[in-house]
């Protein structure tokens, strides 16, 4: 499955590679400053309250604003009751989401207290009543896709609970299914267990066929930081395709490296260089304040900017630019960040 774009029922991407909707991160601004750097076939927005969309909620209406530059999309929902997803679901189709994610993996105790997230693994019934309701709302234009865990606890893991929903899922319209290699319990604790989604893109493959052939991709998840990271789980799981989170905070670019890595792997050869310039990172932290301007507010761009530039500092050399990190965390004016940025630039001494 290396290299191939992948297939969501009608919708073909560019890539194999998605943006995990991840909660304080996945707004406009983000999304489009990782599609700026390349290989993203697929963005997801952060989770969606369905009762807020509905409602008109402001906070919510901004989580799923999208633009021209920001396709294709996938907006996520969460919850636990079915005619309201249904109803979340409609409102997404009509509002530009290329594709509509039923969030069955968040492990977080607001989430799973509404019977939504990871919850709904201990609703099997539930769970695919809900895809049902979704996918009955949805045009045939738009495919429903779910992102699941591997179960809530150990014992769910280990008789492939994971594996067990996501064919009971396709079997009522989903056609594409997320796996994050742990369990509920787990929460972001040891190791992303692989050979825990390699059952799952078993069992799928078992009851839909191929992926390669047709059938309903299973796309790993978690733990993914660097290009072999990428071709390492697909090998080691058969997956179709790979979602990255956290590992994206600090490489933005990862997305086009892994992406390269795979048309290497598949040709034989080595991967080109694609990691960016010291210029071109402070460029995308530039680009990516900007856009936190423009599509928000300037008080939310700004303690945005202080609390990501820890993360997006990883991947700017020179002694792990801790002033420069230190002096836009210590900013109080956008005209204060962009000069430290550009001050860095320059090789002048930051002031903090």
């Amino acid at each position: 499955m290396l290299a191939r774009p992948l297939q969501l029922g009608p919708v073909t991407l560019e890539t194999n590679l998605m943006l995990a909707p991840i909660a304080g991160w996945c707004e406009l601004a983000w999304r489009e400053t990782c599609r700026s750097m390349g290989g993203v076939g697929l963005a997801c927005t952060d989770l969606l309250s369905p009762q807020g969309l509905i409602c008109g909620s402001e906070a919510t209406a901004d989580l799923a604003r999208t633009s021209e530059f920001d396709q294709p999309i996938g907006m996520q929902l969460y919850g636990g009751d079915p005619g309201v997803l249904a109803e979340g679901a409609r409102w997404c189709a009509d509002h530009g989401a290329t594709v509509v994610d039923i969030n069955m993996g968040c492990p977080v105790d607001k989430v799973c207290k509404k019977d939504g997230g990871s919850k709904l693994m201990c609703s099997p019934d539930l769970a695919r009543r809900i895809a049902e309701a979704v996918r009955s709302a949805l045009p045939d234009s738009t495919p429903l896709t779910a992102k699941m865990r591997l179960g809530w606890t150990e014992e769910d893991a280990e008789r492939n609970a994971a594996g067990a929903l996501a064919v009971s899922l396709t079997e009522v319209g989903v056609c594409g299914i997320t796996v994050h290699g742990r369990t509920t319990e787990q929460l972001f604790r040891g190791q992303c267990r692989r050979e825990g989604i390699q059952r799952v893109v078993e069992s799928v493959g078992e009851a839909t066929g191929d992926a390669a052939s047709g059938g309903v991709p299973v796309i790993g998840n978690g733990d993914i930081r660097s290009a072999t990271d990428v071709v390492e789980m697909m090998n080691e799981t058969g997956c179709a395709g790979v979602m990255i989170g956290r590992g994206s905070f600090a490489v933005p670019w990862v997305f086009r490296e892994g992406w390269e890595a795979q048309l290497a792997a598949s040709e034989g050869r080595d991967p080109l260089d694609l990691e960016p310039s010291e210029d071109e990172k402070l460029d995308l932290v530039l680009a990516f304040f900007a856009r936190l301007r423009e599509y928000r507010h300037e008080a939310h761009a700004m303690h945005v900017i202080r609390q990501k530039i820890s993360w997006l500092g990883k991947g700017i050399n020179q002694s792990h630019c801790r002033a420069l990190k230190d002096s836009v965390r210590a900013a109080r004016t956008p005209g204060e960040v962009i000069g430290a940025v550009e001050a860095w630039r320059a090789g002048r001494p930051v002031r903090v």
